[in-house]
């Protein structure tokens, strides 16, 4: 034990962001106009008709009580017509759908679910904090895959060393991918088959940004022939739907391994709310509806005010093709957390250090599109007054 905490807990990555929240926090307690690109949270509300779903299932008595863990077999059942729909992939809701308390909590149990003390486990880089902190509470391994821009953000695989790639039991990837917008290939997706296939490792591919898109939409690696043996998904209705705060979500794919997964569950909760879980099926039933598809829209607004106003100030940056975030290059001889300083201290504008995902996220910051586009314009004007 240290100072009361398990020994793994002190094997975690460490939040790099503590000083930039106590510096906004104490912005907004002096009363400073910030605006806020940090949190990748959808700012508008959910839509009408999921709430009403809602609003009528949760007087339901029937829907007071403990529910699955797996979740419920009607929404099961529209999470495959949904997939069947938008990738022409078949899941059999039974054994390849499973129901999470949003995609996160799935992502974080997993580790526990296929991996032992001394496993490894392959992480991309720079990327979401949660991958790796599931291997630490599994006392597994984790593997650094980097991802660079002259690869398109996406990781080499076959710069994993042959030992590695021999002994690894679980692989992350994320496309479109966070922090850096990334979108994968279906080329890159078939190599990664090829290679889980070859040694033996299972992939989880999180998913959470598939729907968010701005031209092209993103294969599922499901997509891939095979891809069920050796893969897993992660899903959620959170940014798609604005339901962040409902946590609900699905992991589908290779029943090995969502089985494992289901068995930590079932030992850790009772399964999502009832009532969200019918609100869930109305989402997926209505993914086509007008104000669903608008939330595109909405987020290609802003990330083209905002690519438009960096570049004026005299920054490098791309538009990205999907999420709802935007991976802006520092200008030449700035470290991200000096630039992520420099804004809120001098401009009221909060960004993410890229260092915070990981070295090689270093050289960038990270803009959340959740910031409503005048906003969004005041704060590029912001930005560009201080000289670049």
């Amino acid at each position: 034990m240290n100072d009361g905490r398990a020994e793994r807990l002190t094997k975690l990555p460490k939040y790099l962001f503590v000083e930039i929240d106590r510096k906004k926090d104490q912005a907004i307690a002096d009363g400073r106009d910030v605006i806020d690109f940090g949190v990748g949270d959808p700012d508008g509300p959910t839509p009408d008709f999921i709430i009403d779903r809602m609003a009528a299932a949760i007087r339901d008595p029937a829907n007071h009580q403990y529910s699955s863990s797996r979740g419920m077999p009607e929404l099961r059942k529209a999470f495959a017509d949904f997939f069947q729909r938008r990738y022409a992939v078949t899941l059999d809701p039974d054994a390849q759908v499973l129901v999470l308390l949003g995609a996160k909590e799935g992502i974080a149990h997993l580790g526990t679910a296929v991996l032992d003390p001394g496993d490894i486990a392959l992480i991309p880089q720079p990327g979401y904090p949660v991958y790796a902190s599931g291997a630490i509470f599994a006392d597994a391994h984790c593997h650094t895959m980097p991802l660079r821009p002259d690869n398109d953000w996406l990781p080499k695989l076959e710069e994993i060393p042959p030992a590695i790639r021999q002994t690894a039991s679980l692989m992350w990837l994320n496309y479109p991918n966070n922090p850096t917008a990334a979108v994968a290939p279906r080329s890159f997706f078939d190599q990664a088959v090829a290679v889980a296939k070859e040694h033996d490792i299972l992939i989880a591919q999180d998913a959470a940004y598939n729907e968010l898109f701005f031209d092209d939409p993103p294969p599922s690696i499901l997509e891939v022939s095979g891809a069920g043996d050796v893969a897993i998904e992660f899903h959620s209705l959170s940014k798609t739907f604005n339901m962040t705060g409902w946590r609900i979500g699905f992991a589908v794919g290779q029943p090995q391994a969502l089985a494992a997964l289901a068995d930590v569950k079932s030992n850790i909760d009772s399964g999502a709310f009832a009532a969200v879980q019918h609100a869930g099926i109305t989402a997926l039933d209505g993914f086509e509806r007008a104000e669903v598809r608008g939330q595109r829209g909405i987020y290609r607004a802003r990330r083209d005010i905002l690519v438009e106003g960096l570049r004026n100030a005299g920054w490098s940056v791309d538009p990205p093709a999907a999420t709802i975030y935007l991976w802006a290059e520092c200008p030449a001889g700035v470290g991200s957390m000096d630039l992520a300083t420099r804004l809120l201290d001098e401009a009221d504008v909060v960004v993410i250090p890229g260092s915070g995902f990981g070295p090689t996220g270093e050289g960038y910051v990270r803009f959340a599109l959740t910031v409503p586009e005048e906003r969004t314009r005041e704060a590029v004007e912001r930005i560009a007054k201080l000289g670049w």
